[in-house]
């Protein structure tokens, strides 16, 4: 059963305006993002932070409850799987909350063109 969907549009030229993306991505990025992030280089690593975040904010719109304890932006990670498929993984906080209120699985997709990107993320019960 669906608990939640969730979507968010980021406009690249927002990205790109941001005056230090490291320090952005310092902010949102949990460990393993943040590892992915340091192999990029410029104009790749603007589209990533961009999903990423759009990711995060998709994930919890579909909650229902926006970025508020225990779940803020470096608490969700969204890393792919070996086929390149987007997976979420929790901090252990975030984790027990959203099993408390029930969920059993997440989905997420990502997607860009060349001025937006896109999440769309599905939370199930």
């Amino acid at each position: 059963m669906i608990y939640g969907i969730g979507t968010d549009l980021v406009d690249i030229q927002r990205i790109k305006k941001i005056k230090s993306l490291s320090a952005f991505a310092k902010k949102i990025l949990g460990d393993q993002e943040l590892e992915q992030y340091a192999e990029l280089t410029d104009g790749p690593n603007q589209y990533y932070l961009g999903k990423q975040f759009a990711g995060k904010e998709a994930f919890v719109k579909a909650l229902g409850t926006g970025f508020k304890h225990p779940i803020f932006p470096k608490d969700i990670q969204i890393l792919r799987n070996a086929d390149g498929k987007p997976e979420i993984l929790l901090s252990a906080d975030a984790k027990s909350y959203v099993e408390d209120l029930g969920i059993t699985k997440s989905h997420v997709s990502l997607a860009d063109e060349s001025n937006h990107l896109i999440a769309f993320a599905v939370l199930e019960t």
